[in-house]
């Protein structure tokens, strides 16, 4: 009989890493509701959650990761609601990007009945 492999060392977990096609900050994604889309930290928000597709725009909310909040851009009735709990809700139709917290662009390619096509990026 021969003695069982040793058992490595345990070693700390470090925090995970954001996952998904969009964790690296860039990306073109189809998006349905109730679809979640993790960005960098470094953009300022947390996870970005698809809560409607209607009348042609988008509408998302996300929590803030960082000290405040910017957004411009969002062409076709775009706005932007504080939301309880330090998030904020977005609303974008297709044109132009959106730029949040200076960090981030946000582009609505295309809207389809039940889907969306959005383009992420670092803003600039």
């Amino acid at each position: 009989m021969s003695d069982p492999a040793p058992t490595p060392p345990e070693t700390a977990t470090p925090s995970p890493s954001p996952t998904g096609p969009c964790a690296d900050g860039t990306c073109e994604i189809e998006v349905a509701v109730g679809d979640v889309v993790t960005v960098p930290a470094t953009y300022g928000l947390g996870r970005i959650k698809v809560t409607a597709i209607t009348g042609g725009e988008v509408d998302m909310v996300a929590r803030l990761t960082g000290s405040g909040y910017s957004v411009s851009g969002c062409s076709g009735g775009g706005g932007v609601s504080s939301e309880g709990g330090g998030g904020v809700g977005l609303s974008c139709g297709e044109g132009p990007a959106a730029t949040i917290n200076d960090a981030m662009s946000l582009k609505v390619l295309k809207i389809h009945d039940t889907t969306a096509v959005l383009r992420i990026k670092p803003a600039g």
